[in-house]
């Protein structure tokens, strides 16, 4: 099976020669080495926080394997939807799915369904895509759609997976799909934003969910950036630097209605 793009010519350029020509000058050409766990990178047009992933990515040493989380913004299919076999195609080129990978955890975390309907409109997986694509031409993804679910569920599956990792003779990233506040005006988007970032950066996702709910933060991604650091915890992670930050009024001059954009490595 393969995925076809669903925001290609949307979010990022459907022309690959445009498409690669907006790489080069989103990701700094300076590649880093930084051993990371997971991550938190946003998911919006690429003109708008194509460069905030791309910064992230470009300083993080990326390796074959990358475990994609992404909020289900469409409702569609189960809460809990892997897809499992085939491929990804982007403009740049079809990326496998890690077919092993994806069935060992299949077998490792009960939570997981295999149910590829929840991807086929979703944006937050895909536009993941061509960036690690670019920089890490042998990647194979396993992209997982994340929905409704309590607390407990989620903390939960952010457990198994983690065990799952430590299990996995591979080394394998966790990318967590997240943009920051929606449609607040630039000072108090960057103020609830802050408060959610600083629960990430304390390794806390217990903390970063009662932050989110409690301060009415639109974080679209924090199930996924939950899931991700409960699996970081479980894998060892001890740190969490902000790599940058910033909003859409930035690139669009509309200070009065943005949208925040964090990127964040865990090691």
């Amino acid at each position: 099976m393969v995925r076809q793009p669903a925001v290609a010519g949307a979010f990022y350029p459907q022309d690959s020669g445009e498409l690669i020509a907006q790489l080069e000058r989103i990701v700094p050409l300076q590649r880093g080495s930084r051993n990371c766990l997971g991550l938190v990178s946003p998911h919006a047009g690429y003109v708008y926080s194509g460069a905030i992933a791309g910064e992230l990515f470009a300083q993080v040493r990326l390796p074959r394997q990358v475990v994609i989380l992404g909020p289900n913004h469409q409702g569609l299919g189960s809460d809990v939807a892997l897809f499992d076999e085939g491929s990804w195609q982007t403009p740049l080129g079809q990326v496998p799915i890690a077919a092993e990978l994806a069935a060992h955890l299949l077998r490792s975390c009960p939570q997981l369904q295999v149910d590829p309907a929840a991807h086929r409109f979703e944006h937050s997986l895909e536009v993941q895509v061509p960036l690690l694509q670019y920089l890490q031409p042998a990647l194979q993804i396993v992209p997982i759609c994340l929905g409704s679910g309590t607390l407990d569920d989620w903390l939960a599956l952010g457990t198994a997976l983690g065990s799952a990792l430590n299990a996995w003779d591979e080394e394998v990233l966790i990318v967590a799909s997240s943009d920051m506040s929606h449609f607040l005006d630039a000072a108090e988007t960057q103020r609830r934003d802050r408060l959610a970032i600083d629960a990430v950066l304390a390794l806390d996702p217990v903390l970063l969910w009662q932050t989110v709910r409690e301060n009415r933060i639109s974080m679209c991604g924090v199930i996924p950036a939950l899931v991700m650091l409960q699996a970081a915890l479980q894998r060892g992670a001890s740190a969490c630097e902000l790599v940058c930050y910033g909003h859409s009024g930035e690139v669009n001059g509309d200070m009065s209605r943005v949208v925040g954009y964090a990127a964040l490595a865990v090691s």
